[in-house]
């Protein structure tokens, strides 16, 4: 079944990880992509792998002179999209009387002003049909220790779900989220941790997820394209979790 066929999407942070299983499975499914990333190597690199159905962007999502240009290097490729897919993050965790703030900006600046502005921009090219998705976290709905900035940036996007699908309905733009539990990604390369202490956390944490398992970056793209598709042309200013039921199982 090729639901996207013809279809164009804009996906940010799409080099791996969630971003990059979206790209795939939009592609699968007649689409093209354009993906964003912030290394010119890694985008080589998800580009070759992703085929002759995806063009990509050197694009910091943190910065706002990338993402201020981001409209005319997506106008080198098409001149509508369908699908937006506000998916660009990392995390970085502090105690409270650890963070400063350049990593309070820091974080801000990629998971706050980064998709709002990247809709901004990306809204001349949208029309009546297009989706726009943006990706928060299971951090808006459980306290944890160490993620409050994270935690607070997230709950920014999560607002910008409502706040954007009342602005955009007379466009006939939908605007939707997914809010993602512990998945395999590489949340964690940008937090200091080698990679054993990396191993240690994430098997910390699946004794807590009901499933006993971390989500595969596939389960959240089937999320992200059902909501872009018109299987879900009624679902709009809504925010799927994709949790394992984490954020309501104790």
């Amino acid at each position: 079944m090729q639901r996207f066929k013809n279809k164009v999407a804009v996906i940010t942070g799409g080099t791996n990880g969630m971003g990059f299983a979206t790209a795939q499975r939009f592609i699968n499914d007649g689409g093209y992509v354009i993906i964003t990333g912030r290394s010119e190597e890694t985008l080589r690199q998800a580009l070759e792998k992703l085929g002759d159905r995806a063009s990509g962007i050197v694009s910091d999502a943190g910065c706002m002179k990338d993402i201020m240009n981001l409209q005319h290097e997506v106008k080198k490729y098409t001149e509508t999209i369908d699908l937006l897919f506000a998916n660009a993050g990392y995390g970085k965790f502090f105690p409270i009387e650890q963070v400063d703030e350049n990593h309070f900006d820091e974080l801000f600046n990629m998971l706050v002003k980064g998709p709002f502005f990247t809709v901004q921009q990306m809204l001349p090219l949208m029309g009546k049909g297009s989706s726009v998705i943006f990706n928060t976290s299971v951090a808006t709905e459980i306290a944890m220790p160490n993620f409050s900035i994270y935690s607070a940036a997230k709950s920014s996007v999560q607002s910008f779900i409502k706040t954007f699908a009342v602005e955009l309905t007379e466009r006939g733009i939908r605007v939707n989220g997914i809010s993602p539990g512990h998945i395999k990604t590489n949340i964690f390369n940008n937090t200091g941790l080698n990679a054993e202490q990396i191993e240690r956390a994430v098997l910390d944490i699946i004794p807590t997820i009901p499933f006993k398992r971390q989500g595969e970056p596939e389960e959240i793209a089937s999320t992200v394209l059902f909501l872009a598709s018109e299987e879900a042309s009624y679902i709009h200013g809504a925010e799927i979790k994709v949790d394992a039921g984490i954020s309501v199982i104790r």
